[in-house]
């Protein structure tokens, strides 16, 4: 999707916003946490209901829909943590009933260190290399490291 009509889509939410999102937002504007928000910020092609870019983290409100939609939140996730982000999600009613609740979690969340820019997301395997040139199964897709001195 072009960026122009990413800005144009999250424009458009932002406006539009539902009750929930503005209770949340409303809370993060008042400063409650001290760490600066973005409101539906485009992150690769999704857009995220909140977003704090210093602290990589992603808070998304899900509505009832979300429950049946648990394999499309999954992949989602994945996507935005592919850049570097985590991704909290909060049930709306746990917004409009524990806003206190919510606050302190995503301050915990704030206070942990964001992951490191090249940590794998979750989920991934890392490639175990070894220096021992005699182990094969772990070299074996590994190019043959060239022989020190002039080149040939």
């Amino acid at each position: 999707m072009p960026l122009r009509a990413r800005t144009e889509i999250a424009r458009r939410l932002r406006r539009d916003a539902m009750d929930v999102e503005k209770i949340l937002w409303r809370a993060l504007r008042e400063r409650v946490v001290p760490w600066k928000f973005r409101r539906q910020h485009p992150i690769g092609r999704r857009i995220a209901d909140f977003a704090c870019p210093a602290r990589k983290l992603v808070i998304e409100l899900d509505g009832g829909q979300h429950g049946e939609r648990m394999e499309a939140d999954h992949r989602r996730n994945a996507e935005i943590a592919r850049y570097g982000y985590r991704v909290i999600r909060f049930w709306n009613n746990e917004v409009l009933d524990n806003l206190d609740g919510v606050l302190e979690t995503m301050r915990l969340a704030l206070e942990a260190p964001p992951p490191h820019p090249t940590s794998p997301p979750p989920g991934a395997e890392r490639r175990r290399f070894s220096l021992d040139a005699a182990d094969p199964d772990v070299n074996a897709d590994r190019p043959a490291a060239r022989p020190k001195g002039p080149p040939p």
